[in-house]
């Protein structure tokens, strides 16, 4: 009877553990997730000022500016999922991309000092997005390892743990970049 009760009070016990080390993680994950959304809104707001800036110097299609500007906008919505605000983040990519593209066309807005404190704090921007989003990844790989494997699937399993998806790259956003084709346009 005794052996049975220290036996029973062992598993509770590795239960409560593995209970806790998946609550943590998952936390983590959580947290992780909120540093980009942090990022995200820091590059949102910085893409007002960019756009701005640009309009002062182009004469570039309207139709680019307000999609980026109505990107934004649904990307402050505070009725969006998680996964809305990855999909709008890809859309979001894509489009400054290509302004930056087109603004190699404009030699006078390259060389305002204006231009130039945003481009640099745009970069620095993407950058740490890019640092969030490998710290999010590793964090997910970690809650993930620990609800499949062994013996933590059995009490993610009992306890409804999910596996939770990494954030990926979008196929288009995958391709080479051509420096040729670039300037050929």
């Amino acid at each position: 009877m005794i052996i049975a009760l220290v036996i029973i009070g062992f598993i509770f016990l590795i239960g409560i553990f593995f209970y806790n080390s998946l609550i943590g993680k998952k936390n983590q994950v959580t947290n992780a997730f909120s540093a980009i959304d942090v990022m995200l809104k820091k590059r949102f707001d910085l893409i007002p000022n960019l756009v701005e800036v640009v309009k002062q110097y182009t004469t570039y299609e309207q139709g680019t500016l307000t999609k980026i500007v109505e990107l934004r906008s649904k990307a402050g919505s505070p009725d969006i999922s998680n996964a809305e605000k990855a999909d709008l983040d890809a859309q979001l990519s894509s489009s400054v991309k290509g302004l930056m593209v087109n603004i190699e066309n404009y030699p006078d807005l390259k060389a305002n000092t204006n231009f130039i404190n945003l481009q640099t704090t745009w970069t620095e921007s993407e950058e740490q997005i890019a640092a969030a989003r490998r710290t999010y990844n590793a964090s997910v790989t970690d809650y993930n390892n620990s609800i499949m494997m062994f013996p933590g699937s059995l009490f993610a399993g009992m306890l409804n743990f999910q596996p939770i998806a990494v954030l990926e790259t979008a196929a288009e956003e995958r391709k080479n970049i051509s420096a040729k084709e670039l300037f050929n346009n």
